[in-house]
């Protein structure tokens, strides 16, 4: 049996716990949602069962128990319930003997910790199903499904429609069915620890001893042999149910017939058969006279003569057991007595219901048939398995039962919905975190510099996702740097789209139409983010920019000491300003704009640069060398501040300083602009002065 680690799992929003923790943390959770009931009184079923039962009291003979029903009438008398459970009332009595008489509180704390038990048990089950019978060196069971079996074990320690199995006395009948029941199924998944399908028929006893311990609780028990077989074939012997289907109507039988046979699983099944039937023969012939009567208040639909109403109500039944798993709002101790009223008639709005549950449930078992994805198929089945099986004794396809709904039954049969519940949170968060995968590698890449490979990996977080906003924005981002401004504008305008509020994207999409010359679009995207995002300096800088390609200055400059008034050191901004007001010929102004600056940028060369640039042309040259001088100890290698310091000195008449940095502007740019002129006009002055002196 080869399995991989279901690939969804990891993805599950818990944290990983180890096996002790994760059995803590989820009796823990069984405890607190139900620990309230440990005081209650006895109530409902409890008075037939308990209170009236003389077979709880220590001086009837403890043999009447294997006699008696649930309720302590003659299993031979006509108008017993034939529900045959004597280990449960076994426990009956126990409680009854440790605490000295019909003291409810002894009775609830078990029932309570039953449940506890079941709900770690649930995490050995579910870590089977999921991920699938795996040892190490030593023989030791491995759970490749950590996170989703403790989720499905949470959902089952938590579910609501388990209130009446363990809040009410007589559930534990079903605490106890269900107990064996686990047992049952692990024992025989024991028997695979080494791999070995041909396993000792003593696991098959084993598991079958277990199965009849269940039974002598509650009926229902019989149903695990039913799990057990499914197990077997579909998880041990690894068998493609819709491939084999396939293959035998394509006539092709011999050699997975013989397969069947070599791998022991025809055996295996015929000894499961075998045992249940011979309990289930015993357990008829323990009823006695026959399978037990019910009146038409007990269960209306089963007493409609027409073999169409009853299917119809029958259904109509199973759906309302379906939303009370699905949506346990409205629970109820007895749904008899006309609480659910029969359908009659096909104008009846309620027959849709059964209609949406077998659509549900055929699309399921569709996925769960002929989905690629084996992890899928595998965890759906099982959920499907556990939902389907244990629910069968209450669904009057074989007899007739005393009740309309009993939420009791749906304890065993929540364990198959918790399981495809946890299923449906881990798959949904994976298809969630694909998105999120793609897109964090793709800004991880673009953080490092590689653009082509972050474009790939956005593409496919929007392809996945087309309404992932940061994606689109990014990928925009990217594509704007790479001068495919009209794909970029594209995927930015349906960014804002699906996100109006979406202030970063309006912004880039306003320098994306700024660059694509659509001037009044892109002022209207920046006022946009403005809008959406009030205190925003990078989109009032950007919008600086727009205005001072328009040659509208006073705004330019306005929109530039907005950015800075709401974040003092936006460098670009202030040297935006300084720069402008020295093109627009404003030296004294930007040269006190520069100074400001500095006050809050101290160690800006760029600010510096472009103030001792204002103060050269104001003929200040010796502070204008001293900030030139402080801007090349902060970056000596800039190739343009070695040439402007050089024009400095060339005005100034000190040529030599002139020269050399002249030299090193051109050593780090030989096409630095007007700087090799500028050099070649010094050099030619230099010749003229030395002939002169010569």
């Amino acid at each position: 049996m080869v399995l991989s680690e279901p690939y969804w799992d990891h993805h599950i929003p818990l944290p990983k716990l180890g096996p002790l923790h994760s059995r803590l943390v989820t009796a823990f959770v069984a405890l607190i949602c139900f620990i309230n009931s440990y005081n209650g009184d006895f109530v409902f079923d409890d008075s037939e069962a308990i209170i009236n039962n003389k077979d709880l009291n220590p001086d009837t003979p403890l043999s009447n128990i294997w006699k008696n029903d649930f309720w302590g009438s003659n299993l031979s008398s006509n108008s017993s319930h034939k529900s045959y459970r004597p280990l449960t009332v076994l426990t009956f009595r126990i409680n009854y003997l440790l605490a000295g008489g019909l003291h409810p509180i002894g009775f609830h704390v078990l029932n309570v910790a039953l449940h506890c038990v079941i709900s770690v048990l649930m995490i050995d089950v579910f870590a089977i199903l999921i991920g699938g019978l795996v040892h190490d060196g030593r023989g030791v069971k491995l759970n490749l499904s950590p996170k989703a079996s403790f989720l499905a074990a949470l959902f089952f320690a938590a579910h609501p429609v388990h209130t009446e199995s363990v809040a009410g006395i007589v559930g534990r009948a079903d605490l106890l069915c269900a107990l064996f029941f686990q047992l049952s199924f692990l024992v025989y998944c024991k028997a695979f620890q080494g791999g070995d399908k041909k396993f000792p028929v003593l696991w098959i006893f084993s598991s079958i001893l277990l199965c009849a311990v269940a039974m002598l609780c509650k009926e229902q028990g019989i149903t695990v042999l039913g799990v057990n077989a499914a197990f077997d074939i579909l998880m041990v012997c690894n068998l493609d149910i819709y491939e084999l289907a396939h293959r035998l109507l394509s006539r092709r039988k011999s050699a997975d017939i013989g397969g069947l046979v070599s791998s022991g699983l025809l055996m295996r099944l015929a000894l499961l058969f075998l045992g249940g039937s011979f309990l289930l023969y015993a357990r008829w012939r323990i009823m006695g006279t026959g399978p037990p009567s019910f009146t038409e208040v007990d269960n209306p639909a089963s007493f409609a003569e027409n073999v169409i109403l009853r299917i119809v109500n029958y259904n109509y039944y199973y759906s309302l057991n379906a939303w009370l798993l699905l949506c346990p709002w409205w629970l109820c101790f007895d749904w008899s007595m006309g609480c659910v009223p029969l359908i009659k008639s096909a104008t009846d709005w309620r027959i849709v219901w059964p209609l949406l549950l077998w659509c549900c449930l055929m699309g399921l078992v569709y996925q769960a048939l002929c989905s690629q994805d084996s992890n899928k198929r595998r965890t759906l089945t099982f959920g499907l398995v556990l939902l389907a099986i244990p629910f069968l004794p209450a669904s009057n396809l074989f007899f007739r039962v005393g009740f309309v709904i009993a939420e009791r039954v749906l304890y065993l049969s929540s364990a198959g919905y918790c399981l495809i519940l946890a299923y449906t949170v881990g798959y949904c968060s994976c298809h969630w975190k694909k998105h999120k995968v793609h897109y964090n590698v793709g800004k991880n890449l673009a953080d490092r510099g590689n653009q082509s490979a972050a474009v790939k990996y956005y593409r496919e977080a929007v392809r996945l996702h087309p309404k992932y906003v940061h994606a689109m924005n990014n990928l925009g981002n990217i594509l704007k740097e790479r001068n495919e401004l009209e794909e970029a504008e594209e995927l930015l305008s349906s960014a804002v789209h699906i996100q109006p509020d979406f202030a970063a994207a309006w912004m880039n999409l306003g320098i994306v139409q700024n660059s694509l010359k659509k001037f009044d679009k892109a002022e209207q995207s920046y006022w946009n983010a403005i809008k959406f995002r009030k205190k925003y300096p990078d989109c009032y800088y950007n919008l600086g920019r727009l205005y001072a390609d328009l040659n509208r200055s006073i705004d330019a400059l306005n929109a530039w000491r907005n950015a800075t008034m709401l974040k003092p050191d936006h460098s670009l901004a202030w040297n935006n300003m300084v720069i402008l007001l020295d093109n627009t010929g404003n030296l004294a102004q930007a040269e006190l704009i520069g100074k400001e600056a500095l006050k809050i940028l101290p160690k800006d060369h760029t600010i510096m640069f472009s103030l001792a640039n204002v103060l050269g042309k104001q003929e200040k040259y010796k502070e204008s060398e001293g900030f030139f001088l402080n801007a090349l100890k902060i970056n000596p290698n800039v190739a343009s501040c070695h040439g402007n310091l050089a024009v400095l000195y060339h005005r100034w008449g000190k040529l030599d300083l002139a020269k050399r940095h002249y030299e090193l502007s051109l050593r780090l740019d030989p096409n630095a602009p007007g700087t090799k002129e500028n050099y070649n006009m010094l050099k030619r002055k230099l010749e003229q002065r030395q002939r002169t002196v010569g």
